[in-house]
């Protein structure tokens, strides 16, 4: 396994891959525990994070590894389709896959998902437009929202 870290205004993250893939793109809570062992992928990860960052990204384009079962790789992939800059409730998103009962069930699958920011969950909010659920801390998630809404916007001073 590869991985590489990235300093970012919300705070670190772990970028890790195999050969062919990127594996995860995690927040850490604490100091990593263990060196880095970077490799193209990582390195393409934290590129792209880094423009992100930047204000020059608001789509990656990175191989992902997702693994998950049929219903969590499908929240995954029609999370990506949720706009820059904008959110949909937990309850658009269930509408989204064709079920607005399974509310729960998307919600748990949202919370699966092991790449933070690249697979844009944060962009997933309560029904009455409240930030709830998010693996990197609800901080971080109204961080990124702010951030993205400001980008669109047009605004350059965050907080």
């Amino acid at each position: 396994m590869f991985y590489d870290y990235i300093q970012s205004p919300t705070g670190t993250l772990m970028v890790e891959a195999n050969e062919s893939k990127i594996t995860a793109v995690e927040f850490l809570f604490e100091k990593p525990s263990q060196e880095t062992n970077p490799n193209y992928l990582t390195d393409e990860a934290t590129f792209q994070l880094k423009q992100y960052f930047n204000n020059h990204l608001k789509k990656f384009e990175l191989p992902l590894h997702q693994i998950g079962t049929p219903f969590q790789l499908e929240v995954w992939k029609t999370l990506e389709e949720i706009p820059f800059g904008h959110t949909w409730s937990y309850g658009q998103l269930a509408s989204a896959l064709g079920d607005k009962k399974k509310v729960r069930a998307v919600g748990a699958a949202n919370g699966k998902n092991p790449f933070a920011i690249v697979v844009p969950c944060h962009r997933v909010i309560g029904q009455s437009g409240e930030l709830v659920g998010y693996a990197g801390g609800i901080k971080r998630k109204q961080w990124l929202l702010r951030f993205e809404r400001s980008l669109i916007s047009g605004q350059t001073e965050l907080f």
